[in-house]
């Protein structure tokens, strides 16, 4: 009998236990994906410091265009790889290449077919990474992560260098500027013989071509 009574404390004891933990509180938890937390994306210090008479737009950036009073042609618009964006009543226009300043001002121009007087802003919410592109006689081909100050002879070195093909001296830099493209020679073979870097450097969106 007494080992009974004290069968059925344990039980109940057991039970009070299971239902306390039961009845206790979930506290939330944050995912993470590595040592890094899941959260609302923000945006990014650089887009944030961009100024407005001197960032160069470049692909896959993201602006904010406002026309004053004009709602259906306000809001947010990403510039395209190919370096054009879309906006009513304008249609495809190249984004890349400007300022903010400047693509308002050429907005500006074209909307004045259809409106009066139109007042455009244009800011950039996000700030893509920066590259350059190398074509031609390389050992690969493609993009390239632009750092401050890059040369085209540093470019190249990105892209595992020259193949024994290439022309050395009549490497060229294509560069969008005010919407147009212009040409830019650049002589490797000199650039490595006596450190002539020639006074380029890389911008965003520039395509270094090595024939």
């Amino acid at each position: 009998m007494r080992s009974l009574l004290i069968l059925l404390l344990c039980s109940v004891g057991t039970f009070a236990h299971a239902q306390q933990g039961l009845t206790k509180p979930v506290l939330p938890t944050t995912q993470s994906a590595g040592n890094a937390s899941i959260a609302s994306p923000t945006p990014t210090t650089e887009a944030a410091a961009v100024d407005n008479s001197t960032y160069i737009i470049s692909t896959e950036d993201h602006l904010q265009i406002t026309v004053w009073k004009e709602a259906g042609l306000t809001g947010p618009v990403p510039v395209r790889p190919d370096g054009m964006i879309t906006l009513a009543l304008i249609g495809d226009m190249r984004g890349a290449g400007y300022t903010p300043m400047q693509l308002a001002a050429e907005i500006t121009t074209r909307l004045k077919k259809f409106i009066q007087d139109p007042t455009v802003t244009v800011g950039v919410l996000t700030v893509h990474p920066k590259q350059v592109f190398l074509l031609g006689e390389v050992n690969h081909v493609g993009p390239v992560v632009l750092t401050p100050n890059m040369t085209p002879l540093q470019a190249i070195s990105a892209g595992g260098g020259l193949t024994p093909f290439a022309d050395a001296k009549r490497v060229y830099i294509l560069r969008t500027e005010n919407g147009k493209q212009r040409k830019i020679q650049f002589n490797y073979k000199a650039a490595i013989r006596s450190g002539n870097l020639q006074g380029v450097s890389l911008l965003p969106g520039d395509t270094v071509v090595v024939p």
